[in-house]
C-alpha cells in the first residue's frame, strides 16, 4: 500500500486556475499508475486523468481534456493536476488514487481536497 496526501484545493473564480498536488509515500516500488478523480454532491466519482508511473503515458476524460494537465515528479514522489479555465461545474471533492502491483483498479486513495469554482 501507499499513502496519498492531496493539497492545493480552494476557492477560485470561473476562468481561474488551481494546481493540486498528491504526495505519495510507502510502497512506491509497486506503483503502476496514478489517477485524479472527483466527486460532486449527488454524482458518482469520475476519473479525470491518469498517468503511468514509469512511462508517463496519460489519459484524460472528455470533460477535462484541453483544460487539465496531469504530471508527475518521480524524484519528489508527487503527482500534480494543473487545472485551467475552471468552470462552476468543476466544483467537487478531488481525490488522487494509486494503482499498484499489476492490479486493474485504483486501490489506494487520498483523503480528498475541496475545489469550489464560483461564477
Amino acid at each position: 500500500q501507499v499513502q496519498l496526501v492531496e493539497s492545493g484545493g480552494g476557492l477560485v473564480q470561473a476562468g481561474g486556475s488551481l494546481r493540486l498536488s498528491c504526495a505519495v509515500s510507502g510502497r512506491i516500488f509497486s506503483m503502476d499508475a496514478m489517477g485524479w478523480f472527483r466527486q460532486a454532491p449527488g454524482k458518482e466519482r469520475e476519473l479525470l486523468a491518469s498517468i503511468s508511473w514509469r512511462g508517463g503515458r496519460t489519459y484524460y476524460s472528455d470533460s477535462v481534456k484541453g483544460r487539465f494537465t496531469i504530471s508527475r515528479d518521480n524524484g519528489k514522489n508527487t503527482v500534480y493536476l494543473q487545472m485551467n479555465s475552471l468552470k462552476p461545474e468543476d466544483t467537487a471533492v478531488y481525490y488522487c488514487a494509486a494503482r499498484q502491483g499489476g492490479l486493474p483498479n485504483f486501490g489506494s486513495w487520498g483523503q480528498g481536497t475541496q475545489v469550489t469554482v464560483s461564477s
